[in-house]
C-alpha cells in the first residue's frame, strides 16, 4: 500500500470562490480507477506553510503509475495545480 499525500499553498485568497472552486475539482482524482481513499484536508499545523492536503492510497506502484499518467490526473496538475498551487510537498509512503 502507498501511501500519497500532496501538501500545497494556494495563490487564492483564504476562503475565496477561487479557492473552493480549486477544490472542488479535485475531486476528478478521486474517480480515477485505483485511487483509494482520496481526502481534501486542511492544514491544522502552525509547524509548517502548507494549507491544504490531497491524501490517497494506492494498492501497489502499478496502480500509482497508473494515476500519475492518467489524463485526468494530467489535466489536472496542467489547467489547474500548475497555475493555481503556489509552493507544494509531495509525501509517499509505505508501511515497514
Amino acid at each position: 500500500m502507498i501511501r500519497h499525500a500532496a501538501m500545497f499553498r494556494l495563490k487564492h485568497a483564504d476562503g475565496s470562490a477561487a479557492e473552493a472552486a480549486f477544490l472542488k475539482a479535485a475531486g476528478i482524482l478521486a474517480a480515477i480507477p485505483g485511487v483509494q481513499n482520496f481526502e481534501v484536508q486542511r492544514q491544522v499545523s502552525s509547524k509548517n506553510e502548507f494549507s491544504f492536503c490531497f491524501a490517497m492510497e494506492f494498492e501497489n506502484q502499478k496502480a500509482y503509475d497508473y494515476y500519475n499518467h492518467h489524463p485526468d490526473h494530467v489535466a489536472f496538475v496542467r489547467d489547474r495545480w500548475v497555475p493555481e498551487v503556489e509552493a507544494f510537498l509531495e509525501v509517499d509512503t509505505v508501511k515497514i
